[in-house]
């Protein structure tokens, strides 16, 4: 599993991309291991789900990885009684619908949106590719871009809204929670959302939820379905002591709203949303057998 090897580690030290770029290399992986010799579709499942495993380890942070994987993953386990050369075709087509129904889900989401970015300040924190989708769609009339170290993608991310025409300041992160009072929503994307409604995202994140709450601005997640997570945060695999410098968890209580392109929940709504989409649970199953679901 080279290529898988080369993935994991593209994963685990990239710090440019976000989490939906993310999910697509993983399923650009997936697709290139089940293009391997095997003797059978079971054997084939197997390097696919050790494959998948691997994968979501590399980023446990970033439940777009775990949850791509789980849908490639579940729908290869419905099929492992056809012969090989039908399981394989049928993942191919299955990879390639996961990776442009992604950019369908942020069109989706982007125009749930639209009402709410009319004319509006909108604050922002790390450099959410959803986010951006929305904000392309919709130019509302001013971004607040947080730098967001320790990285400082925020940088990038406000040069690259300037250069489609956008209004946008760009403030350090000591004086972001106050900024925000010039806000009318703050506006996130997501790496992961727990069945509890618990965000793990870009570390600040709560300090700006609390300050957004603070000034009675809400707070909105926009999140494709693959980040949702079929476990409660507390249950969650452990993050490395590098992740832990990078995310952290921001509880549901200051989540005003999550914007799937299946729909808005609020934060209590989580597990009834993934309670309808069963290849999470299904591939979390695969992916993590020793956590109870």
């Amino acid at each position: 599993m080279s290529d898988v090897a080369a993935t994991v580690e593209e994963l685990r030290g990239d710090r440019e991309h976000g989490a939906s770029w993310m999910a697509e290399r993983t399923v650009e992986a997936l697709l290139e291991v089940a293009k391997q010799p095997a003797e059978s579709c079971e054997a084939l499942m197997t390097e696919l789900v050790e494959a998948g495993r691997r994968l979501a380890e590399s980023r446990p942070g970033v439940g777009a990885i775990a949850g791509a994987a789980g849908r490639v993953l579940a729908a290869a386990n419905g099929w492992r009684h056809l012969d090989l050369d039908h399981f394989r075709k049928l993942i191919e087509e299955e990879g390639h619908a996961i990776l442009e129904g992604r950019r369908r889900a942020a069109a989706s989401i982007a125009i749930q949106l639209q009402e709410r970015l009319q004319e509006a300040t909108v604050g922002t924190h790390s450099a959410s590719a959803t986010v951006r989708e929305a904000l392309l769609h919709t130019p509302p009339a001013r971004v607040i871009c947080t730098v967001s170290e320790p990285v400082g993608e925020g940088r990038a991310f406000s040069d690259e809204l300037r250069r489609e025409g956008m209004n946008v300041d760009l403030v350090e992160d000591a004086e972001a929670a106050a900024a925000l009072a010039e806000a009318t929503i703050f506006l996130i994307g997501a790496d992961t959302v727990f069945r509890d409604g618990t965000l793990n995202n870009k570390i600040g994140t709560t300090l700006l939820a609390e300050a957004a709450a603070g000034h009675a601005i809400p707070t909105i997640v926009a999140c494709e379905i693959v980040k949702l997570a079929p476990i409660d945060a507390a249950v969650a695999p452990q993050l490395s002591e590098a992740e832990r410098s990078l995310f952290e968890l921001t509880p549901p209580e200051l989540i005003t709203e999550i914007v799937t392109e299946e729909g808005s929940v609020s934060s209590d709504g989580v597990g009834a949303l993934i309670d309808r989409t069963p290849f999470l649970r299904e591939g979390y199953t695969l992916l993590l057998p020793a956590v109870a679901l």
